[in-house]
């Protein structure tokens, strides 16, 4: 098990990245977009990254579940389940926008974005203080 727990940790860091950047990187795209009118590299980035990271974020889940059933999903686990359940929901929605951005439609304030983005710091954080601490 030590070897999935080392892919796990590796596809959360690449997920991660995706969950921190993708916003971030929506809001330059949104930029160039109001500066060009049209689809630029900044855009083609942003999609790239995200569908990268997508994949890295199943492949953590299932070894996640896997860790999970190997050490009869104790109840931090469970609560760690939900707050990657808050994660998911959370790039789910930056995929939602992603989508739009595609097609040139940016309706959200930067300063939305840069809140946005937050949110999935501060879930993280709470995921590793359970992970280290197992409080439950």
């Amino acid at each position: 098990m030590d070897w999935v727990k080392v892919l796990h940790l590796l596809c959360v860091l690449g997920w991660m990245t995706g969950i921190f950047a993708v916003p971030r990187a929506i809001i330059f795209w949104k930029r160039e977009y109001a500066t060009s009118g049209e689809f630029g590299p900044t855009g083609d980035l942003t999609i790239r990254l995200y569908r990268f990271s997508l994949g890295l974020g199943v492949l953590a889940v299932l070894t996640g579940l896997a860790l999970g059933w190997s050490w009869n999903f104790p109840v931090w686990v469970w609560v760690k389940l939900g707050l990657v359940g808050l994660l998911a929901a959370h790039y789910g929605w930056t995929g939602r926008l992603v989508l739009r951005a595609r097609r040139g439609i940016f309706t959200e304030s930067d300063r939305f974005l840069r809140v946005f983005n937050e949110m999935s710091v501060v879930i993280a954080i709470v995921i590793l203080i359970v992970v280290v601490f197992r409080p439950f």
